[in-house]
């Protein structure tokens, strides 16, 4: 994407307390200037389920919130408007009702983005407003309904958690109404204690010089430790430095407040949050004892933030014929390959052959170099299922990608991923299989299509030995010849295998196909 002034961007964060909106204007490179934000609590995770279902007045609330927030971006000249959901809604087994109300009444379209996927986010929008970039640092989000705790170094996440630890989540398990005691704050303290102790480890290892946290929680301490040292609210907070004794005293007032009227009565505290700081400040307070953190900075730059970058990202690497594929996302998958996939050398050649066949047969498919690169994580991550078991490897392989946090990747491309490796052998996409009948028609012919490519693609390597060394097509009016390279090999079997596995190919194609071998 060039510079171009005139062109903004907004950031929709639909997260468990509240939801945020931020509008931008791309000034070339991966900077952005700040037209306007706003932010409106909407509470989409409260109710006692412990995020298991939306309320129903809670959706309602969120999707006149989204009404409003999309007219504003409007207002303000956004000519894109990019949403993301947090815990909440990828928590919620009545989450499509959400999204299918904000896409037709709200003319907003959600991304449900997984817990890594998030904390990535908010890694690259901390890095934004806090100078920390050449520095190893500790990243930390305390949302609604989950808590995201990143290592990262020079823009690279070198360790990232997502955890169900939350203050809107925290308050309803533990202190209904907003109501403390001396148990439940006890409890409270014990039970993050005992979920942070999954990222203790990985924290020693890789240490940190300094850490950041982003978020309410973060903000509404920085407020409240500023008024108990006796100075003036800030115009801003943003990089403000707070003590470990600092966040230990903070907590404490909190928590000694044993009821919201009289939290109310606390200086820097919000009264939106009267409710909801004790919980965020437990958590915040356990997590700098378990990892030894000194003191924070805080810092304004949070999902929205990276939510705008990535965009960005997303948008110069279409303009250069590229997809965000060629970086965070590849690596991620990469990592899940070479964890799982006991031959990862063939399924490399697979999915250089897959992408050669997607590229000539271009004509007829028509389609894009995003869906070029989504075939690519496709036919890479097809034999993952094998760590489970050989037989139904392609169901299992699509249980393993499903179930991975892959970042870099919505987890409605992550969906695509898991079904076009999903049929890469045995049965052909059904309108029976019930996450396939899920999808809409263009992503139902998305994967058929990539599917069917795959198929051919494992055929040309049934050996296992490259023997292939590339392939090419002629396209006629009812047929499209395929011409197969070898590598100074007998390519009989994969010939063979390939000829086994084209009906899909010919059905998407309208067309027969026939594979030609090349006589070098």
């Amino acid at each position: 994407m060039t510079a171009d002034s005139d062109h903004l961007l907004a950031a929709l964060d639909i997260g468990t307390n509240s939801i945020h909106l931020v509008v931008a204007r791309h000034t070339g490179g991966e900077g952005f200037e700040v037209i306007t934000r706003e932010k409106e609590m909407v509470r989409l995770g409260h109710g006692g389920t412990d995020m298991k279902q939306l309320a129903p007045d809670a959706i309602e609330r969120a999707v006149a919130c989204m009404r409003r927030m999309r007219r504003i971006a409007e207002s303000a000249g956004a000519q894109e408007i990019r949403a993301v959901a947090t815990s909440a809604t990828r928590e919620a087994e009545n989450a499509e009702v959400l999204l299918r109300r904000a896409r037709d009444e709200a003319g907003i379209e959600i991304e449900v983005i997984s817990g890594l996927e998030e904390a990535r986010l908010i890694h690259l929008g901390v890095l934004q407003t806090v100078p920390v970039y050449e520095k190893r640092a500790l990243v930390v989000d305390i949302g609604g309904g989950s808590t995201e705790v990143v290592i990262g170094e020079r823009g690279e996440l070198l360790a990232a958690r997502s955890f169900k630890l939350g203050a809107v989540r925290l308050t309803d398990r533990f202190f209904p109404g907003g109501e403390l005691s001396g148990k439940a704050v006890a409890a409270c303290r014990s039970y993050v204690r005992s979920v942070l102790t999954h990222f203790e480890r990985e924290a020693d290892e890789l240490g940190f010089d300094v850490a950041v946290a982003s978020s309410g929680t973060a903000e509404t301490i920085a407020h409240m430790v500023q008024a108990r040292h006796g100075g003036e609210p800030l115009r801003t907070y943003n990089c403000f430095d707070f003590s470990r004794d600092d966040l230990a005293a903070v907590t404490a007032s909190l928590t000694a407040a044993r009821t919201p009227s009289a939290r109310a009565k606390l200086a820097g505290l919000d009264s939106n949050r009267v409710d909801i700081a004790p919980a965020g400040a437990i958590i915040l307070d356990e997590l700098a004892d378990r990892f030894g953190v000194d003191g924070f900075t805080y810092g304004e730059g949070a999902l929205r933030d990276g939510v705008l970058l990535d965009t960005i990202e997303r948008r110069a690497g279409a303009a250069a014929g590229q997809h965000h594929l060629r970086n965070v996302a590849r690596r991620s998958v990469r990592l899940l390959l070479d964890r799982c996939d006991d031959d990862p050398a063939h399924s490399a050649q697979v999915a250089r052959l897959a992408l050669e066949l997607f590229d000539a047969l271009q004509p007829l498919h028509d389609m894009t170099p995003a869906d070029r690169d989504l075939l690519e994580a496709g036919a890479l991550l097809a034999n993952v299922g094998l760590v489970v078991a050989h037989t139904k490897h392609h169901l299992h392989s699509y249980y393993v990608i499903r179930n991975s946090e892959l970042a870099g990747l919505t987890d409605h491309e992550i969906e695509l991923i898991a079904q076009i490796a999903r049929y890469h052998r045995k049965s052909s996409p059904k309108a029976s299989h019930p996450e396939f009948a899920a999808l809409d028609p263009a992503d139902q012919r998305r994967v058929r299509t990539l599917a069917s490519i795959l198929r051919v693609a494992i055929g040309l390597d049934r050996c296992h030995e490259r023997r292939v060394a590339r392939v090419s097509a002629d396209i006629h009016d009812k047929r499209v010849v395929l011409h197969v390279h070898p590598n100074d090999a007998d390519i009989a079997l994969e010939l063979y295998a390939a000829n086994e596995r084209k009906d899909l190919l010919e059905q998407v194609l309208e067309r027969r196909v026939e594979l030609i071998p090349t006589v070098r």
